[in-house]
């Protein structure tokens, strides 16, 4: 991991870094490489317009297919599962915001990093294997490894909805006008039923 660093020390500008994050089966994580949850990505995301225009900067901003994943660029969001940044940096963010129980911190960790102007770099000259969801149970990618009770499952599933919802009201509450705010925490809302339900029922 010679190179990340080396990368991320060169640069005084660049706040964190990460690397191409790949499943056992080869294919890239692409909670690692992503944009803002916005009113506008969420919908395009959730709508299916992003994979209808999956090359579109405009429609799909929420993972941001459309970027060169072969050469090392700026990106938005990256996972907490590979994050690399300089320790006086995160001291003068406060660290992780622990009000987030489960999923969303990175996020709103990443919110935070550009804030205070700095960048974040997605390196693909390296892979790092990513067992993704092997500690929530969530995920189909680790499905074989990863099966805790049912009662686990759908606590880490309303954890995940708190947490988006936690995220829009602490950035985006006051940038959009209440109608908007409303419709956003109603959508979260009814994914995370939806969400919740399935693991009930499973």
């Amino acid at each position: 991991m010679v190179a990340p660093l080396v990368s991320l020390q060169s640069q005084s500008q660049v706040g964190a870094l990460t690397v191409r994050l790949i499943y056992p089966n080869g294919e890239r994580d692409p909670d690692n490489h992503r944009g803002f949850p916005t009113p506008w990505n969420a919908l395009c995301h959730f709508s299916g317009l992003s994979r209808l225009f999956s090359h579109s900067p405009r429609f799909n901003g929420y993972f941001r297919s459309y970027e060169d994943f072969s050469r090392v660029h700026t990106v938005p969001v990256i996972a907490g599962s590979y994050m690399l940044m300089p320790r006086y940096l995160d001291r003068q963010l406060g660290g992780w915001d622990e009000t987030y129980f489960f999923y969303g911190e990175d996020i709103d960790y990443c919110y935070r990093i550009h804030e205070a102007g700095y960048e974040i770099i997605y390196f693909p000259l390296v892979e790092v294997l990513h067992y993704k969801g092997a500690s929530s149970g969530l995920r189909k990618e680790s499905a074989d490894i990863a099966r805790p009770p049912k009662e686990i499952r759908v606590k880490v599933a309303r954890e995940s909805v708190r947490a988006m919802q936690l995220f829009y009201r602490k950035f985006y509450s006051d940038k959009y006008p209440r109608p908007v705010t409303a419709l956003v925490l109603a959508g979260i809302w009814l994914r995370g039923r939806l969400r919740i339900m399935k693991h009930q029922l499973t």
